[in-house]
């Protein structure tokens, strides 16, 4: 299968990426190398898998339609999997309309794409937020996802619609994956985990917004990347999906299980709740389950262990190369 990758050099994409060229398939990956965070982050994780003679990185913007079209004219794709979008709740507050542009119109600009040139499969990322602060746990795929909190959430809503709406005008196949909180080895460097882990290791507080009852339902990567390539081998009409570890834990409990992986105690910074927070996200995973096979395997005590390792890796390879 030859595979257009959106977003393919960031922490889920550039994982998702190893593992599709490992199970035999073409990957063609676009990605803006974003200054959200780090570019060198991102190029780096490309780096690992530019050698395979089965990947092609393109570095581009997906609002980019004339580049969209030339990927499309130059590969004969049999399906898409557009993980690109500006990512981050909080920030979205500060500037709504370039979150709506590149996560609605670099969409829809990918579907347009589609649909000129007749590639009918699409696995979408969407989000948890998109439920906005439900009071209906486990979260629901039938819930009413119409009261999103942040720019972020709607834009991630509003992309959904979007594809429902090219499922049915051209008889696409898509799925919209909405992922919950995922974690592990090449995490964004700004989510709470990464921060955490590098301030403890550190000896810096960390900060913590709100009393650490907020509660989320971490995922990690491995996991949703088996759901990607799951969507992937059962793409059939428009579905929507969450995968999620279905296990939430408190604020609280996840800085003591950290605390743990990495041997040393947290001193905490308590600063208030922020707009677009939401209170709990929990995912029902039934439908994934029966439609796809879906299963989390990694439970979060692992997944943080595994994590850390990574990092302290990662930080004695720095360390090492500055020495030389």
């Amino acid at each position: 299968m030859i595979i257009l990758l959106t977003g393919g050099a960031g922490f889920i994409g550039s994982s998702l990426a190893k593992q599709l060229l490992e199970e035999g398939h073409r990957v063609i990956c676009l990605d803006n190398l974003d200054s959200y965070y780090d570019p060198d982050i991102k190029w780096r994780n490309v780096q690992e898998t530019l050698n395979d003679p089965e990947y092609h990185f393109h570095e581009g913007d997906i609002r980019d339609s004339e580049l969209i079209d030339t990927l499309f004219q130059n590969y004969a794709f049999d399906a898409v999997v557009h993980l690109a979008a500006r990512a981050g709740v909080r920030p979205s507050v500060q500037d709504p309309g370039l979150y709506y542009d590149v996560n609605v119109n670099g969409t829809l600009t990918v579907l347009q794409a589609m649909q000129r040139w007749q590639v009918k499969k699409m696995v979408f990322a969407s989000s948890s937020s998109v439920y906005g602060d439900s009071q209906q746990v486990p979260f629901l795929e039938t819930d009413t996802a119409d009261r999103p909190l942040s720019p972020y959430a709607a834009s991630k809503r509003a992309a959904e619609l979007l594809c429902h709406t090219f499922h049915h005008l051209y008889g696409f196949d898509i799925f919209c994956l909405r992922f919950f909180t995922v974690y592990g080895p090449r995490q964004r460097p700004e989510m709470a985990i990464s921060q955490f882990t590098d301030s403890i290791l550190n000896g810096r507080p960390i900060t913590v917004f709100g009393d650490g009852s907020t509660s989320r339902d971490y995922t990690y990567v491995e996991d949703i990347v088996n759901g990607i390539i799951q969507s992937l081998e059962n793409l059939k009409g428009y579905e929507v999906l969450n995968i999620g570890g279905s296990d939430p834990i408190s604020l609280a409990d996840l800085i003591h299980v950290i605390e743990r992986a990495v041997g040393e105690t947290a001193r905490i910074n308590r600063l208030p709740m922020q707009p677009g927070d939401v209170q709990l996200t929990y995912a029902d995973i039934a439908k994934a389950s029966q439609l796809i096979g879906y299963q989390p395997s990694v439970r979060i005590e692992e997944g943080i262990r595994r994590f850390v390792e990574w990092y302290r890796s990662r930080l004695n390879y720095s360390l090492a190369t500055e020495e030389y």
